[in-house]
This record gives C-alpha cells, sequence and structure tokens, in this order.
C-alpha cells in the first residue's frame, strides 16, 4: 500500500513504538505543526521522520553567512503520531510523538507547502517467526551485559514480544545513525535481532577493553586546570 507523507528531516533514527519529543522553532516546521493542529478531529496528526544522510538538520540563520546545503535523508524512515500539542506564546511548540509505521519514500511531491511531502509506500512488520523467537533470549541477555557497563547497573524490564524488543533495543542502544538506519530497514524481526546481537557483542566487547586499559594521569594528557 502507498500514502502520502509529509516529512520531517532528523539528525536521528525513530522507531516504532518510541517516544520522540521535539521541540519546534523554525518556520518551516511551525507550519506544519499548524497543519496537524487544524485537522479536524479525528484524522490522523502525523508525519514521517526520516534521518539525515547528509546536509544540515536546522537550516542556519540568514545573518550567519553559512550557506544552507541540500539535505539527503535515508530513502526508509517511521511515521511519528502527534500525542500531543503544547503551543507557546511566540508560536514556538513542543511535540510528543510515538513511533509508528515504518516506510520507504518513493519520490518527492510538489507542494506549496515550506516542508516537504513525499510519496510513500508502507513496508511490513513480519509477525515473529521461529527464529525470531529463539533470537529474542539472546539479545536480551546481550542487552543486560551491555546496559551494565554503559549504566553500571541492570536493565529495566525488557519486552517478551521479540518485535517490541527489537525495536526497544535499536532506539536505545549507543549506536551510530547507520547503524540504527540498518536496523530500521531490515525486512523482518529476526533479522533485526540477528543484527543486533552482532552489534550488542561488538560494543560490549569495545567498552570492555576500553575500561580495561591502564593509564597514569600523565599519560591522559595535562592536568586540569582549577580556574
Amino acid at each position: 500500500m502507498t500514502g502520502t507523507l509529509p516529512l520531517f528531516p532528523l539528525g536521528t533514527v525513530l522507531f516504532p513504538g518510541l517516544v520522540l519529543p521535539l521541540h519546534i522553532f523554525e518556520d518551516r516546521w511551525r507550519s506544519l505543526v499548524r497543519h496537524l493542529r487544524d485537522l479536524p478531529d479525528g484524522t490522523p496528526r502525523e508525519f514521517g521522520v526520516v534521518a539525515i544522510d547528509k546536509g544540515l538538520e536546522v537550516l542556519p540563520p540568514p545573518e550567519s553567512g553559512i550557506a544552507a546545503t541540500e539535505v539527503v535523508v535515508h530513502e526508509v524512515g517511521c511515521v511519528a503520531q502527534v500525542r500531543q500539542i503544547t503551543e507557546h506564546s511566540d508560536g514556538r511548540f513542543d511535540l510528543v510523538t510515538v513511533g509508528d509505521r515504518r516506510f520507504r519514500i518513493t519520490g518527492f511531491l510538489e507542494t506549496p507547502h515550506p516542508y516537504p511531502v513525499a510519496g510513500v509506500e508502507w513496508l511490513p512488520e513480519p509477525a515473529p517467526d521461529a527464529l525470531a523467537n529463539a533470537l529474542a533470549p539472546q539479545v536480551r541477555a546481550a542487552y543486560t551485559t551491555y546496559a551494565e557497563l554503559v549504566r553500571g547497573g541492570l536493565a529495566d524490564d525488557l519486552p517478551e514480544d521479540p518485535v517490541v524488543l527489537s525495536h526497544l533495543v535499536a532506539a536505545t542502544s549507543m549506536l551510530s545513525i547507520a547503524d540504527r538506519q540498518s536496523l530500521l530497514s531490515a525486512a523482518d524481526p529476526a533479522s533485526r535481532l540477528r543484527s543486533e546481537l552482532k552489534f550488542l557483542t561488538r560494543e560490549t566487547a569495545l567498552l570492555r577493553e576500553v575500561r580495561a586499559v591502564p593509564a597514569s594521569l600523565d599519560q591522559l594528557g595535562p592536568k586540569p586546570s582549577t580556574n
């Protein structure tokens, strides 16, 4: 199935089921929020979040002298459903959004709006198969070990559902945009969980290696100033 979506390029990857708060201050995105706010009751208030591959997330002010570069976005993104809109007296907005369906951009459309609008195809999320159900406990264990190293404590209760687990681990692990984008684009839960197991193993090994390297204060550089 296909559809159209306003697009919001960001320097992050949104995953289904995850909360994304946004502070809106640029004119083009204020226009988008006003459009969504004024939709009839019962109409979905949603837009597509796509991660930026190249370019600036925020346009530089004209007085900065910095040229605005063309923004290149990844083709797979996630719908953000607006759950709450708070408008400030100066025209800024605070939004609370939640990730919903995944999509792939099929092309950009001509639009009178200051924000981009794209044609999209919806990406299915297949039900977990036997492999996904087998991988889920391994990913939960690997994430628990990883979280202990990152946070110094146990991970919160992790979901049993392989699909929900795969999105939560992807969103909350300290991964690069490229790694997160590959997880969002995964064809099915088993593929995503398999990649996450690889990423978590890699990141856990790096954390242990970094923490195990002995170094004196002199090797770490100049002494910090007391000013």
